[in-house]
C-alpha cells in the first residue's frame, strides 16, 4: 500500500468482487483514479490482483464498474425521494432541498466523486465516459420532470441553473474551507425557485 494511502475497512466476509468494489469506491472516491493502482485495491479488498482481474478484465472495466456502481446509487436516492412524496410534486421538491442540503454540508467529501472522474477521464476515450454523461443527463432530465410538475412556466431553464449552481458548490467543497459559499446554496436555491415564474 502506497504511503499515506487511508483505506477502509472491507468486511471480509464479502465475496470477492464486493470487497473489491467497495475497496476501489472508497480509494478513488478519496484519492482519485490515476492515483490508485489495482494493488492497493486488491489489498485493500483482502485479495490478490489476480482475483480482481478474474472480476474486472482491466482497471478500466473497474472504474467503471465503480462509476455505474456511484450512478445506481444516485438513481436509487432519487427513487426514494419521489415515492417518499406520494405524488407531490411540492413534497419532493422540498425533499430534495432537504437532500441538497445534507450533500453540500459534508465537509469531509472531496466533491462529487462522478464529476471529478469526468475531470480525470476528459480527455480520454475511457468506457466509464457514458456512464457519467448519462447519469448526468439523467439528473438535468428529472429537474425538469419536477420542475415541470411542481408548475414552473420554463422547467428546462430552471432545471439549467439549480443543476450548474449545485454542482458548482459540491466542486467548491474541495477547495474551500467550511462554511464556504457550499453552505449557502440551499437559501440560493430558494431565491431562485421563488423568483421563477410559475404557470397560471
Amino acid at each position: 500500500m502506497k504511503k499515506g494511502v487511508q483505506t477502509a475497512i472491507i468486511p471480509p466476509d464479502l465475496p470477492p468482487r464486493q470487497r473489491i468494489l467497495a475497496a476501489a469506491r472508497d480509494l478513488f472516491a478519496q484519492h482519485g483514479i490515476r492515483a490508485i493502482g489495482v494493488e492497493a485495491i486488491a489489498e485493500t479488498a483482502l485479495t490478490n490482483k489476480m482475483t480482481l482481474y478474474r472480476h474486472f478484465g482491466s482497471k478500466d472495466e473497474l472504474v467503471a464498474a465503480y462509476l455505474q456502481s456511484l450512478a445506481d446509487d444516485g438513481d436509487a436516492r432519487w427513487t426514494e425521494l419521489t415515492q417518499a412524496a406520494h405524488g407531490d410534486p411540492q413534497t419532493q421538491l422540498d425533499a430534495w432541498l432537504a437532500h441538497v442540503s445534507e450533500v453540500v454540508s459534508d465537509c469531509g467529501t472531496r466533491g462529487c466523486p462522478i464529476a471529478n472522474a469526468a475531470v480525470e477521464l476528459r480527455d480520454t476515450d475511457h468506457p466509464a465516459r457514458r456512464i457519467i454523461e448519462d447519469y448526468k443527463n439523467r439528473k438535468r432530465e428529472r429537474l425538469i420532470a419536477m420542475f415541470r410538475d411542481v408548475g414552473y412556466a420554463d422547467p428546462e431553464s430552471l432545471a439549467d441553473e439549480v443543476f450548474l449552481l449545485f454542482e458548482g458548490a459540491r466542486i467548491s467543497l474541495q477547495c474551500c474551507a467550511m462554511p464556504g459559499p457550499a453552505s449557502r446554496l440551499v437559501a440560493m436555491l430558494r431565491s431562485l425557485l421563488a423568483r421563477h415564474p410559475r404557470m397560471v
